[in-house]
């Protein structure tokens, strides 16, 4: 059985400061400052709201793994983060139904440098999962 918490929402924004303001002015608050991730080449921010969290996302290079999907997409939500207690296993256990990894876990440094991995499925698109021990 899956050991998966939601963790937050990917949201990605072409600029974060804009969309920062724009959050607060719906009620968010941040709950993490902006951190620089150079291994995704993206600035990431947390903000919370009634118990959810938004996790901004906005590259600053056209190198950044997320910079196609803003060109395509926009500002727009795009991956749901799950925790895991057993990120290996709840990994294969994804895996044996169809969600693929698209890279290697790799820590986030946003999430104090506890590791990650993307994963895609056909039939809903990306998730993320945190480890969380």
């Amino acid at each position: 059985m899956l050991t998966l918490k939601i963790h937050h929402i990917g949201y990605l924004v072409k600029k974060i400061e804009p969309a920062i303001r724009t959050f607060k002015t719906l009620g968010y608050e941040i709950s993490q400052d902006v951190v620089r991730d150079d291994i995704r080449l993206a600035d990431i921010c947390f903000l919370e709201k009634d118990g959810y969290r938004i996790e901004l996302i906005s590259p600053f290079s056209e190198a950044s793994v997320v910079y196609g999907l803003l060109k395509k997409y926009k500002n727009c939500p795009y991956h749901i983060c799950y925790e895991t207690s057993d990120f290996h296993t709840d990994c294969e256990a994804l895996r044996a139904q169809g969600f693929l990894p698209i890279d290697a876990p790799t820590p986030a440094p946003a999430l104090a440098g506890r590791e990650v991995v993307f994963m895609t499925h056909a039939a809903l698109g990306m998730i993320e999962l945190i480890r969380t021990d």
